[in-house]
């Protein structure tokens, strides 16, 4: 079926045009890098995978329940329109929200894998270019893994969300080579990611945790790319050149938190913007969620330098601005282990189920 015919919303053109600026940037130089960036070039050779294979697309899911969303993380909960709604209306809510989150992902991912494209052309260091190239692969299979789940899971989809869609498309058309880095890796990556875990961290689902973990574990890697050739990058800049960066952050920052909130749900149950709005405004355990998109930020945006005064104000009136003090290193290595964990607790139970079946098998034997 064409994704076309799923999308719950047209979409409008099949295809977005984002004029693309800037210099396809050529390196001569072959001899050697960053040891760094290129110790994560081989873990990022060393760690690919193929989404087909581990991932088990073998497991049933609810498309009327398909992230396990408790009902209180529904903004329309506790509201006079819940107490109207029948089962089956809330659980076609719950398919809705499942299909805009993941929707949503999907869009990004295809973002990211054209923004580290974007980097191998125009990056000037050869130890970045082949570490983003990885990368590009690694986006790849995440859009692809998304896009199975909501074809074959869910069976529906939303378009990409506008302020995202303005977003991904201000990263692209700056013509400076360092802001898809800055766009993609520290602002709509650190977003995704912080999504990623909190479903990944309470769904009782095994498929969408399996999805989101085993991303997480590339995601882990891309952060880092982008912290190591940034916070290089930027110890050279000029004050007004770190300025004009932040004011980029900031815009950014606002527009996530104020727009990603899937108020386009609720229109199409007839709730209108205005009231969607509210509802969403309300609700504590969106409030909750907006705090937790900046875990992933605010310290990355710290850590590569970008700490202006301005800058701070803007995390201080976000209520975000402890979060400069995370340890984003432990994050993202605890994000590599809940995936290696994940895969020793799938095996294991793999190889005990075969062992069982072996000896059934041979108990069968003895007593024919």
């Amino acid at each position: 079926m064409s994704t076309h015919e799923l999308y719950t919303n047209d979409p409008g053109e099949t295809v977005w045009p984002v004029p693309a600026r800037g210099n396809a940037r050529f390196s001569w130089e072959y001899d050697g890098g960053r040891e760094r960036l290129l110790a994560l070039y081989q873990k990022g050779k060393d760690k690919q995978w193929d989404g087909a294979k581990r991932i088990d697309w073998d497991i049933e899911v609810d498309p009327y329940d398909p992230l396990g969303t408790p009902d209180e993380s529904l903004p329309l909960h506790g509201t006079r329109h819940w107490a109207k709604l029948t089962e089956r209306d809330r659980g076609e809510l719950r398919r809705h929200y499942g299909a805009w989150n993941f929707s949503q992902f999907l869009h990004g991912e295809q973002g990211a894998m054209v923004c580290a494209a974007r980097i191998v052309e125009s990056v000037p260091d050869l130890d970045a270019k082949f570490y983003s190239a990885t990368q590009t692969m690694d986006e790849a299979r995440h859009a692809e893994i998304f896009g199975r789940f909501l074809h074959e899971k869910i069976g529906m989809l939303y378009p990409i969300n506008d302020s995202l869609q303005g977003l991904l498309g201000d990263t692209l058309r700056d013509s400076r080579w360092d802001m898809p880095y800055l766009g993609m890796q520290v602002l709509i990556e650190g977003l995704a990611l912080a999504a990623f875990g909190m479903i990944r961290d309470t769904t009782d689902k095994p498929l969408p945790k399996q999805i989101l973990a085993y991303v997480m574990q590339d995601e882990a890697r891309h952060v880092a790319f982008g912290r190591m050739a940034l916070r290089d990058y930027y110890k050279q800049l000029s004050d007004a050149e770190l300025r004009e960066r932040e004011e980029f952050v900031i815009e950014g920052c606002y527009l996530m938190r104020d727009r990603l909130r899937g108020v386009e749900v609720l229109e199409n149950f007839g709730i209108s913007r205005v009231e969607a709005e509210e509802f969403s405004e309300r609700s504590e355990f969106l409030a909750l969620f907006r705090k937790l998109l900046f875990s992933r930020i605010v310290p990355c945006v710290k850590d590569i330098g970008l700490w202006g005064e301005r800058l701070q104000k803007a995390y201080l009136d976000m209520g975000v601005f402890d979060m400069g003090n995370s340890n984003l290193d432990l994050l993202m290595s605890q994000d590599e282990e809940i995936a290696e964990a994940l895969d020793r607790e799938r095996f294991a139970a793999e190889e005990e189920q075969r062992v069982a079946e072996v000896a059934e098998a041979i108990a069968e034997g003895a007593g024919a």
